[in-house]
């Protein structure tokens, strides 16, 4: 492993990042319901991994990653580079026999947990820190390996009574890390950073070798964090307008870099394996790490919490990180796990008439004793959506042209879903006459109209509950217009 210490700063500014990184990082490390027998564990480790080159020559997986981006480092800045990924540590379990010694067996009950053969993940780091000048002067190249190991753990009883033992193997991994930097065209100091990560391996599969043989010896969850100590990174996503055309031309291979930390910062960027926006953050609600980020937390946790005794020593014998995963749901206050209930951050009060700032845009109070108000969000004195407040909208009166004819509420229609081909049920309804409940227009600018069914005998149900079918405009035509239409 190649290590360097980094500044207490600089160590400060990655912890930011690493807290998304970790997220990234055990994606899939392992799934509810946490056990080794669960199926979806069997197949493991997608995002991220960088095969030895002779497997990927073999298969469609990739052994490098490329990173380019643009940056506008100050004179004198340095740059802190760490490559993060997991080592896949396999895990065997072994029993001890009446006479002496040790031998494998597929299972070892203890009171509070089943062991089980398992891959592990052991973190590895790559680290470096270089003047950004000296990148400029050609490309710095940092090999990298982590030697094979094998390691013993004892397992006992209660009364400390030998029953076995695992034993943990770690194949020899090797890579290398190159970093380069050259300066772009242009009346601005801006120059574009390439990072490559790549598995040098010599590793050779035998003749049926699967992937999991490969495993072992793979950069798994690979992803790099960089850190500007002055200066700072353009996002890809969302560029300078002068800068769109440079964005453009690099390339990104088998990963996606993004801003990292807080928002309005560009010292930090996050390249990672899964596209993520700039400025990730995990939600504050988020009571610890379940390794399952395409779930929703608060289902994990009842999910989890529901396992039975029996399934619950089988997870807790799987991995360390699993067990963690039991006791937290196992421990979880009812207050911690009310509020995964729901939490509502891009959506404002609706108050009262209030007053607009300059340009419409409602303006923001700041109570003194509660700047955030109960809710935590800023509450404006005039909410972005309020019927009451926006004379303009009225979806019992608007009107939107079709074939040149005004159609509003109270105007019959004939559906025509097939233009669109957007809902499949939707064809059952092409040639039915329909009731115009209301035009809508959302925030985007686009036009919807609500209807209910003139043959539906639960019309005047759905008309006073507000369940409407929604077609556009170029998905009707007019069957009837309304004589004060």
């Amino acid at each position: 492993m190649t290590t360097t210490t980094f500044r207490p700063e600089t160590e400060a500014r990655l912890a930011v990042a690493r807290q998304v990184a970790d997220a990234v990082l055990f994606e899939g490390y392992v799934l509810y319901p946490y056990r080794a027998s669960a199926a979806k564990n069997r197949l493991r480790w997608q995002f991220g991994v960088l095969v030895p080159p002779a497997w990927s020559a073999a298969t469609e997986e990739h052994d490098f990653q490329h990173t380019e981006l643009l940056m506008e480092p100050k004179r004198g800045a340095t740059l802190a580079v760490e490559v993060r990924f997991l080592h896949a540590q396999r895990r065997t379990v072994q029993r001890a026999c009446p006479g002496g010694g040790f031998e494998a067996v597929p299972e070892l009950a203890l009171e509070d947990r089943v062991l089980v053969p398992w891959d592990e993940g052991h973190e590895e780091r790559v680290r470096l820190v270089v003047p950004v000048a000296e990148l400029t002067e050609g490309d710095t190249v940092v090999p990298f390996s982590m030697p094979a190991s094998e390691e013993t753990e004892p397992v006992t009883d209660g009364a400390g009574r030998a029953l076995g033992r695992l034993v943990r193997r770690r194949e020899e991994i090797s890579g290398t890390l190159r970093l380069s930097v050259s300066e772009l065209d242009g009346p601005y100091r801006t120059q574009r950073l390439s990072v490559v990560v790549e598995n040098t391996s010599g590793w050779l599969p035998v003749r049926d070798a699967d992937r999991d043989a490969a495993l072992p010896r793979s950069l798994v969850a690979c992803h790099t964090l960089l850190c500007l100590d002055a200066g700072r990174f353009l996002s890809l996503t969302d560029p300078p307008e002068w800068a769109k055309g440079a964005v453009a031309a690099c390339r990104n291979l088998h990963t996606w870099p993004v801003l990292a930390g807080e928002p309005g910062r560009g010292d930090l960027v996050l390249s990672s394996p899964i596209i993520l926006e700039d400025h990730p953050a995990i939600a504050p609600e988020s009571p610890g790490a379940l390794y399952d980020a395409t779930e929703i937390d608060e289902i994990l946790a009842l999910r989890t919490a529901a396992l039975t005794d029996e399934e619950k020593r089988e997870a807790r014998g799987t991995d360390d990180r699993a067990a963690a995963v039991i006791d937290l749901a196992d421990s979880m206050p009812p207050e911690v796990l009310e509020r995964l209930h729901g939490a509502v951050r891009s959506l404002r009060e609706v108050a009262g008439a209030g007053t607009r700032a300059a340009g419409g845009v409602p303006s923001l109070r700041t109570p003194d004793e509660d700047p955030f108000g109960r809710s935590g969000v800023m509450r404006p004195d005039t909410p972005w959506w309020d019927p009451g407040a926006d004379g303009s909208v009225d979806p019992a009166r608007d009107h939107v042209l079709v074939d040149g004819q005004p159609v509003r509420a109270g105007c019959r229609v004939v559906l025509r879903p097939r233009l669109r081909h957007t809902d499949a049920q939707d064809l059952f309804l092409d040639g039915r006459q329909a009731l115009v409940e209301a035009v809508l227009h959302d925030v985007d600018g686009g036009v919807h109209i609500a209807v209910t069914l003139d043959d539906d005998p639960g019309a005047d149900i759905r008309r006073e509950q507000g369940r409407f079918l929604y077609f556009q405009p170029d998905e009707v035509a007019v069957a009837e217009i309304r004589e004060d239409a």
